[in-house]
C-alpha cells in the first residue's frame, strides 16, 4: 500500500507555524474552551470504543439511522479513512468527484482503481453523465464532497439524489463528505439518510468551530460501520474521551453554536466577496468558508503567487495546484474578523505593488 504525500498539509506545515495570518484555513474560527465544562472525570477509553451507545443513537437519528450504524471516529479525516478501508479491496475500482481533498481520492488510489470525475470552472458543475460513464462493473463506491471543497460549490439535492441513485443501480455506495454541510443557511439533508447505499462522514470541526477535539462520525449501512469498527480497532481504538464530553455539550447547543458561525461566515464572506471584486478575480460565490479564486494578473502561477504572499506579507494562502489547478488559490474566510481584514489587506496592498511595477 502507498500513498501519495499530503500535498497541502506539507505547504502548511512549510509555512503556517512562522506566518502571522492563515488565511487558507477553511473552518470556522475556533470556540473557546470556557464555553463547555472541559472536566470529563476519569480519562480513561472511551466504553464502548465506538462511542457511548446512548450519544451514538442521538447522533444517528439525525440520519434516520441507529446507532449499530454509527461509530465516532478522530475527526472526519479517520471517518474517510474507516469507510475507504471498509469499502475497498484491491482489485476494486472507485469514482472520485475532483478537485477536492486530497485524502478523498489518495486513501482510495492506496487501495483500488480510481477514475477521477473532475468539475470544471467556472461554475464547477455536478455532471451526473460523466460519473455514469466513469463507472465500471468493479466500481464499489462513489466518492463526492458536499458542499465542495476547495470550490465550495454546493450541489444541488437533484444532482446529489442522481448520484445516490447511480451508486445504488450498480451495487455501489456512496459516500458524502459533509464536514461543511451545515455551514448552509438551507443545509441539504445527509446521504446517509438516503438508504443502505450512503456513507456520511463529518465532524465538529468545519461548521461548529472545534478542531481541536478531533471528534467527527461516519454513518452508513450496517455492514460498513461493521466493517469500520474492526479496523479503528487499529487505528485510535476509541474517540477522545475529552471529545466526547464536549461534543455531548456541543450538540445540545447546537443551534446557537450554528447560528453564531453561520452569521460570521456571512459577514466576512461579504468582505471577501468584496476583495474578490476589487481585484478583477474570478470565483465561483462559494458555499462555508472557503474559495477558489483565480491568482492575479502578474504571476506565473499560484505556487508564485501564495509564495509571495507568504514571503512577502506573511500571510500563507493554498496554492490551487495541491488541488490540480494552477491557476487559483484557495482562501479560507472562517477566521476572527480582525485577521480577515488584516490579511485581505496585506494580499492586496502585494497585489497592487506588483501591478503597479
Amino acid at each position: 500500500m502507498e500513498i501519495e504525500p499530503f500535498a497541502l498539509e506539507r505547504w502548511f506545515d512549510e509555512h503556517e507555524h512562522d506566518a502571522d495570518i492563515m488565511l487558507a484555513e477553511s473552518g470556522i474560527r475556533s470556540l473557546d474552551a470556557s464555553r463547555f465544562d472541559t472536566d470529563p472525570g476519569e480519562l480513561g477509553y472511551v466504553i464502548p470504543t465506538d462511542g457511548d451507545p446512548d450519544f451514538r443513537a442521538r447522533v444517528a437519528e439525525r440520519y434516520d439511522r441507529s446507532a449499530d450504524d454509527l461509530l465516532f471516529t478522530c475527526g472526519t479525516q479517520e471517518a474517510n479513512l474507516l469507510t475507504v478501508l471498509a469499502t475497498l479491496d484491491p482489485g476494486d475500482h472507485a469514482v472520485v468527484v475532483t478537485p477536492t481533498y486530497q485524502s478523498l481520492h489518495a486513501l482510495p488510489a492506496a487501495i483500488a482503481d480510481v477514475t477521477r470525475v473532475e468539475l470544471a470552472p467556472p461554475d464547477w458543475r455536478l455532471d451526473v453523465e460523466r460519473v455514469a460513464d466513469a463507472i465500471k462493473p468493479d466500481t464499489r463506491l462513489v466518492v463526492v464532497n458536499n458542499p465542495n471543497n476547495p470550490t465550495g460549490r454546493y450541489h444541488s439535492w437533484d444532482r446529489v439524489t442522481a448520484l445516490y441513485d447511480l451508486a445504488a443501480d450498480n451495487d455501489a455506495y456512496l459516500l458524502c463528505d459533509e464536514v461543511y454541510r451545515l455551514l448552509a443557511d438551507d443545509p441539504l439533508p445527509p446521504v446517509a439518510s438516503l438508504g443502505e447505499w450512503g456513507i456520511s462522514t463529518t465532524s465538529l470541526t468545519k461548521a461548529y468551530g472545534l478542531a481541536g477535539l478531533r471528534f467527527g462520525w461516519l454513518c452508513g449501512p450496517p455492514e460498513i460501520a461493521a466493517a469500520a469498527r474492526r479496523w479503528k480497532d487499529y487505528t485510535t481504538i476509541s474517540p477522545s474521551i475529552f471529545g466526547q464530553h464536549v461534543a455531548r455539550q456541543a450538540l445540545g447547543r447546537e443551534e446557537t453554536i450554528l447560528d453564531e458561525n453561520r452569521a460570521h461566515a456571512r459577514r466576512n464572506h461579504e468582505i471577501v466577496r468584496e476583495f474578490v471584486d476589487e481585484h478583477g478575480l474570478d470565483w465561483h460565490d462559494p458555499v462555508g468558508v472557503n474559495g477558489f479564486p483565480t491568482i492575479p494578473d502578474g504571476f506565473a502561477d499560484a505556487r508564485e503567487f501564495c509564495r509571495t504572499v507568504v514571503d512577502e506579507e506573511s500571510v500563507v494562502l493554498a496554492p490551487g495546484d495541491v488541488f490540480g489547478f494552477d491557476d487559483r488559490f484557495r482562501i479560507g474566510f472562517g477566521l476572527p474578523a480582525d485577521e480577515l481584514d488584516e490579511g485581505l489587506e496585506r494580499v492586496g496592498r502585494m497585489i497592487e505593488a506588483r501591478t503597479t511595477e
